[in-house]
């Protein structure tokens, strides 16, 4: 992959076709996988099929079916998936070894509290992370090139985009379209837990399709540095139309009026910015105080509500509430220290009970071993993708490892902020940057010891800049800057 002289930005590789024209490289990401990753945004989480109960959503089935075809295929010997190796499957290994032995320990009555409510939160647990195993797995699995890579973070970037449509309408209009799609889901039944709308100050705040504004912050910050890199190396598509998507995320954070959404697009920026061309990262930082002041033209009240938000200290009832967690937690934690209550066994009595926090959930409900195990699982990919991004030479994987990074320490850093494997956008999207991030971890390893971008022979040609066209063979002369050598 090379970068255009003449624009000074990124381009992506370019295959040519038989005739010798230009054309991009098509991915292969299977169709179910890439519907799932869209679905995740798309259907809305509160309505699931009856009997299977909370765990019966759309995107939670659809992430148990590609298990089970990605079990089969290996059963019946299409792959072999033991010598793909990247630092996300480890994690998602640990907590699962963690869940699994916190469940034992359940059932087992060694934590006390075993009953039928109990035991079927610790299930839901599992299958939750039966779905997020599916996603580390099979994305990473699914992305054998810079194409394939693509084509995922299209996906994801889809259905965030509808997602963002639905809470623009909200902000705008104080209408509910989730509530359209939920009246167009014949056998699904409606289970609660969603908070669409919520005041603040002199705003709104919405929800998307998420489960609450907190929520839809997170996620949509997570994603901005993956929309910006899209806009800056898709070449299919207008380029205008990605910048606008791009935008939308950041409008998106700004309907949400939340703390821990401003505090996700500071991480987030400031983890990807470092391994954007220089150029384009001069661009970025002259445009911010542009969309601040966008944000106070296009959103009366927005600075005032979200700068008291920003400025409240622990006489505001949701920090005094975060800060009371600890002593309540420190008690628990001396009842069930090694494997706590058990998985998904934390049931507050009251909305001030709700631990705002997931890691202190973590030592609730599976103990030390499954705080370890969760702290593992969010930060060891966001490692993982920092280490990829410093070791990638071409600047367009440099720039998605690093995308990929600042999403993944996102999660990492807000789950402080809030229960985040408790809301089920977070919690799918996040093991979907996992296997993003391993992924790109392989591609890094490949691309470093030569073995190629494991794209099929057929479809290996020589890479072309997208503006000149002139076929080239020498893809080390790209600065990472973004200029040509």
């Amino acid at each position: 992959m090379i970068s255009d002289p003449n624009a000074g930005s990124l381009a992506p590789t370019i295959d040519v076709d038989r005739a010798g024209q230009p054309v991009p490289v098509r991915g292969n990401v299977p169709l179910l996988l890439r519907f799932t990753l869209m679905a995740i945004f798309i259907f809305p989480a509160s309505m699931v099929i009856e009997p299977i109960g909370a765990s019966g959503t759309v995107p939670i089935l659809l992430c148990l079916l590609l298990l089970l075809f990605w079990l089969a295929s290996w059963m019946w010997g299409l792959h072999d998936p033991v010598p793909v190796r990247h630092p996300g499957r480890l994690a998602i290994s640990l907590l699962l070894l963690a869940s699994f032995a916190s469940y034992a320990a359940l059932y087992a009555g060694w934590t006390g509290g075993s009953t039928d409510v109990t035991r079927a939160a610790a299930d839901r647990w599992l299958l939750l992370l039966a779905a997020s195993t599916a996603l580390v797995l099979v994305v990473a699995e699914s992305i054998r090139s810079m194409a394939d890579a693509l084509q995922v973070v299209r996906a994801l970037l889809t259905g965030a985009f509808f997602c963002c449509l639905v809470g623009v309408v909200q902000f705008t209009f104080r209408v509910n379209p989730v509530e359209w799609i939920q009246a167009a889901m014949p056998g699904f039944a409606y289970n609660g837990g969603d908070t669409p709308f919520q005041i603040r100050g002199a705003l709104m705040r919405v929800a998307g399709t998420t489960f609450h504004s907190i929520e839809f912050g997170v996620v949509a910050s997570m994603l901005i540095p993956l929309s910006i890199w899209r806009a800056l190396n898709d070449p299919s598509g207008r380029r205008w139309f990605h910048w606008a998507q791009t935008a939308l995320l950041v409008f998106a954070v700004a309907t949400t009026v939340s703390r821990s959404g401003i505090f996700a697009l500071v991480v987030a920026l400031v983890v990807f910015l470092p391994f954007l061309p220089r150029v384009i990262r001069r661009r970025v930082l002259l445009a911010s105080p542009f969309v601040v002041a966008a944000l106070f033209l296009f959103v009366p009240g927005f600075v005032g509500t979200i700068g008291a938000a920003l400025g409240a200290d622990s006489s505001d009832p949701s920090i005094a509430t975060r800060v009371n967690n600890y002593p309540r937690v420190a008690l628990m934690l001396d009842t069930r220290p090694f494997l706590g209550a058990g998985p998904g066994n934390y049931s507050p009595p009251d909305a001030l009970k709700i631990l705002d926090n997931q890691y202190l959930g973590a030592i609730v409900t599976l103990g030390l071993v499954g705080l370890v195990a969760t702290i593992v699982y969010f930060v060891l990919p966001a490692i993982a993708a920092i280490l990829a991004a410093r070791a990638a030479a071409d600047p367009v994987l440099k720039g998605l490892a690093g995308a990929v990074a600042a999403g993944t320490l996102v999660a990492a850093a807000c789950s402080m902020t809030f229960d985040s494997l408790s809301f089920p956008v977070f919690a799918l999207l996040y093991p979907a940057l996992v296997g993003l991030a391993g992924g790109v971890w392989r591609l890094v390893r490949a691309r470093a010891t030569g073995s190629g971008d494991h794209r099929t022979p057929e479809s290996r040609h020589h890479a072309v800049p997208v503006a000149t066209g002139r076929p080239t063979t020498d893809t080390t002369r790209t600065r990472p800057d973004g200029e040509g050598a």
